[in-house]
């Protein structure tokens, strides 16, 4: 039998999987004090929480017969991944069951900032009827703006096309023909934010999304356009809005989510203009019930042994796989990291070359932390050596693995080449006995780079005084230099400099390199 510990309130319809399994207790107990915790996992084999719950190392290492933790739902913020890894303990969420529910919640927050109606309710119940003071607009015609085109991005399409809205989509992952499938307009960001009569943002919360809606990209939209947030607090910057807002820019805004929750007494709640829920999202009857069964099943299905649909964390490994493929973790990320990051463009595919040692060991492994470092970029922590995979299979694109008797001279080689639909980069790294990891190539040009730290690349060509010029400029903003590389095809022809300096380039220096006679692009990233 299996002791399975639900710690949280879950849908009793969606633990039914579980409660029904001829070998499995479940446990079910969400009043339990931090004491009673501890000694309930001390002998449990499951654990499925929602966000009450905090699973920390300290829990983890009080449960030596864990092996799996659920979290019914999307977030694992309240769970120590490292710390579950470390146990061997698989974690695993459920990111789909919420989908419906959270796109719908965002189109009645649409009609609803459209029409005006929980401001005239709120009238209504006062004993007052103000026809004239509540005139709405009309959904037919407009243009909706969505940013984050994924699952719920794409429902939210599809119900306000049948409103008859133009919608027009921005999303790092989305080409011209995944929007033509979709029936959308694909656009840049700026494209978005100047068309939109409404925009709603659905994407995850990392350092490249927080404040993406912030008071620079506000005065891009349209004098009187409309704001939605049923995705993450901080994705929109709530000052600017309030400000926007309070200026006349923005005509309204439907918020279900804030940066600090519960957002009791919120500036932004004073204003006529706002409506807002209390992160009512995943909030319905069949969500709750659907990220319980997902995650019920899901977990019995690591105690039995089977396939996981949604992972979150990397499973343990044989160790003599592990002895082989460690010293090359850290390397493959660096480079998956370093080539997303100077890469413009929807991501389309991605190749990954081995020779040399690597030529008869499984390298898939490898390839996923490649993935991981590349899509790390557009998700965030959200996806990992486990999911990257799947994660780059949602998206529409196509991974290619190669191996190659042609080691270039190098004991060991790993090349990763990136295509989106505007350009193909590659960069080639290796391991050097003694010296550790090394970037090889970049592009057609050869270096000797180590992968770790605040790094500059930047594209030039080949004349007398570049690199001084761009030493100099460094040292009036203060920034040191500690390792300079150029590579070049040709005497005089295109080059490219990468730079590795003690502390990260802010903007305005990076905007001042670029406008270096002879200096083409300028690209800073921090490994």
């Amino acid at each position: 039998m299996y002791r399975v510990l639900i710690s949280d309130p879950l849908s009793e319809e969606g633990i039914k999987p579980l409660l029904e399994a001829s070998d499995v207790e479940a446990v079910i107990d969400p009043a339990l004090s931090h004491e009673e915790l501890f000694k309930e996992i001390s002998t449990s084999d499951a654990l499925i929480v929602r966000s009450q719950t905090q699973v920390t190392r300290e829990l983890i290492e009080n449960a030596p017969r864990l092996k799996v933790i659920g979290r019914a739902g999307v977030g694992v913020d309240n769970i120590d991944l490292d710390a579950a890894t470390d146990h061997g303990v698989v974690v695993v969420n459920a990111p789909d069951g919420n989908t419906i529910s959270t796109a719908e919640h965002t189109m009645a927050m649409l009609m609803s900032l459209a029409r005006n109606i929980p401001q005239a309710y709120h009238q209504l119940k006062q004993n007052r009827w103000e026809r004239k003071k509540f005139v709405g607009v009309e959904l037919k015609g407009k243009t909706l703006g969505i940013v984050g085109f994924g699952r719920i991005g794409n429902e939210v399409a599809q119900r306000a096309k049948g409103h008859r809205m133009k919608v027009i989509a921005y999303d790092p992952f989305l080409t011209q023909e995944k929007a033509d499938k979709a029936g959308v307009q694909h656009g840049t960001l700026e494209e978005v934010l100047q068309q939109a009569d409404f925009l709603t943002v659905h994407t995850p919360l990392i350092e490249k999304t927080k404040h993406l809606i912030n008071k620079e990209t506000i005065q891009l939209m349209k004098p009187g356009a409309r704001i939605l947030n049923c995705a993450r607090g901080g994705i929109v910057e709530e000052d600017a809005l309030y400000e926007a807002i309070e200026k006349g820019k923005i005509a309204g805004a439907a918020l279900d989510v804030f940066e600090e929750e519960p957002a009791i007494d919120h500036p932004l709640l004073s204003l006529e203009e706002v409506i807002a829920t209390p992160h009512l999202g995943a909030s319905t009857i069949e969500a709750q019930e659907n990220v319980a069964t997902d995650v019920s099943i899901d977990v019995m299905d690591v105690l039995r042994g089977g396939a996981v649909k949604h992972p979150v964390n990397m499973p343990s490994v044989s160790s003599e796989v592990m002895e082989q493929l460690a010293p090359y973790f850290t390397l493959v990320e660096k480079l998956g990291s370093f080539i997303s990051n100077i890469t413009d463009g929807a991501l389309e595919r991605v190749n990954v070359y081995y020779s040399g040692d690597l030529l008869d060991v499984d390298t898939t492994p490898l390839t996923r932390i490649s993935v991981k470092g590349i899509l790390k970029r557009y998700i965030g922590e959200r996806v990992n050596d486990v999911n990257a995979y799947k994660t780059a299979s949602d998206k529409g694109i196509v991974i290619n693995e190669q191996k190659s008797t042609s080691t270039k001279g190098f004991t060991n080689l790993v090349t990763i080449e990136i295509e989106t639909d505007k350009e193909k980069r590659m960069i080639s790294g290796t391991l050097l006995n003694g010296l550790g990891a090394r970037i090889v190539k970049l592009d057609e040009y050869s270096i000797d780079v180590v992968p770790e730290g605040h790094l500059i690349v930047v594209h030039h060509t080949d004349q007398p005084g570049a690199i001084g010029r761009v030493g100099s400029l460094l040292a009036e903003h203060h920034v040191n230099i500690a390792t300079m590389q150029v590579g070049r095809t040709n005497q005089g022809g295109e080059a490219v400099m990468v730079l590795t300096v003690d502390k990260a380039v802010e903007a305005d220096c990076q905007d001042q390199l670029g406008g270096v006679a002879n200096i083409h692009q300028v690209q800073c990233l921090t490994l």
